[in-house]
């Protein structure tokens, strides 16, 4: 059963967490907004367009810092706690500081499962938008980049090779397709089009200047037809480009991906295992940061609350650091990716461990 304290502290917790995304979000779209408006104007970008890419800008920054704005905002409450001597008076009453960071772990675990299940579900979606709005309208060489990266050939299974040019993730469209099916070593058949589209309700695809070559012992038997609906052992997502593709897929999407990739041997599992992992060591991070955060914060200081605010900047920058360059390390180098995605949560667990134990004395 939760006490009143333990209400006072949760609440204190989530409204403070809740203010710091809805006070920070706005700046952060109005700071964008003016860095990106001279280019959306130049693209001519639709208004519609841009506003379905603030909503994803939302959902994915507020993601991707949320540990920064919990850990500033359990500093913040908490400061203000131990400055109007409230903390004092709690553990004075006989409550052991373990007890006292009870309501603590409880806020953590409901922003943590919120933040999971964002990660598996909702976040993707919102990370394929904004990923794509970036490359087609805003990045200098988006574009070029998008057409060099979306040039995808790849082995569906051991006889079957798929080729497509300027693949669009917006219209679900890519151009000069091509599919070769064998049998040994020997083609079978080769499938082109100038065009082909994925039919999501269907789960098909349209291929348009259709032209199929079926290898014969003495002639070939050529077909055509200007449209053709047509199943493939092979998805949307086969198609998507390599520059995102792991960002935009659902936890039990990005699985079956990562599986599908280490059969046919890609060279970018690492990278795929990296968004993988971090879908669960961002959450936990949430637990670890927020016991740093009370234990940098529960006493006072001489420097008062600005203090600790700067002790907490510097410890939230610093874990987003490593974050970041480990996660460049398991993607470019031979450490392992679930090594190298969840050493900042071991390196700053044991400091939540030392600056607890200090705490309680």
């Amino acid at each position: 059963m939760l006490t009143i304290i333990d209400k006072y502290i949760l609440k204190r917790y989530l409204v403070t967490f809740t203010v710091m995304l809805l006070l920070f979000i706005p700046i952060g779209i109005v700071i964008d907004v003016s860095e990106k408006v001279n280019r959306m104007i130049e693209n001519q970008v639709p208004f519609g367009k841009i506003a379905i890419y603030y909503v994803d800008f939302v959902v994915y920054f507020a993601n991707l810092l949320f540990p920064i704005f919990l850990f500033l905002s359990v500093i913040w409450f908490t400061s203000k706690l131990a400055n109007n001597t409230e903390i004092i008076a709690i553990l004075s009453s006989g409550i052991s500081f373990t007890r006292f960071l009870r309501p603590y772990i409880i806020g953590a675990t409901i922003v943590s499962f919120t933040s999971l299940m964002m990660g598996f579900f909702f976040v993707p979606k919102a990370s394929e938008g904004f990923k794509t709005f970036r490359y087609m309208y805003l990045i200098g060489n988006g574009r070029e980049e998008m057409r060099d990266n979306t040039d995808v050939y790849r082995q569906v299974n051991d006889d079957e090779y798929i080729y497509v040019s300027n693949f669009n993730t917006m219209s679900e469209t890519a151009f000069n397709f091509s599919y070769e099916k064998f049998k040994g070593d020997e083609l079978d058949y080769k499938i082109t089009a100038n065009r082909i589209r994925w039919n999501p309700k269907k789960k098909n695809f349209t291929l348009y200047g259709f032209v199929k070559r079926t290898v014969g012992p003495l002639d070939d038997v050529i077909e055509k037809a200007d449209e053709r609906e047509m199943k493939f052992n092979f998805g949307f997502e086969d198609l998507t480009p390599t520059v995102y593709i792991a960002e935009t897929l659902s936890l039990f999407e990005l699985q079956d991906f990562i599986e599908k990739e280490r059969k046919r041997g890609s060279a970018n599992i690492d990278v795929y295992l990296v968004v993988l992992y971090k879908k669960y060591s961002i959450p936990v991070s949430a637990f670890i940061l927020t016991i740093i955060a009370v234990a940098v914060s529960s006493m006072k200081r001489r420097g008062g609350m600005g203090m600790n605010l700067a002790l907490g900047i510097l410890i939230a920058f610093t874990f987003v650091f490593f974050d970041k360059i480990f996660g460049v390390l398991a993607e470019k180098s031979s450490i392992p990716p679930l090594i190298a995605v969840w050493i900042p949560n071991i390196i700053f667990g044991g400091l939540a461990y030392y600056l607890l134990r200090n705490a309680k004395r």
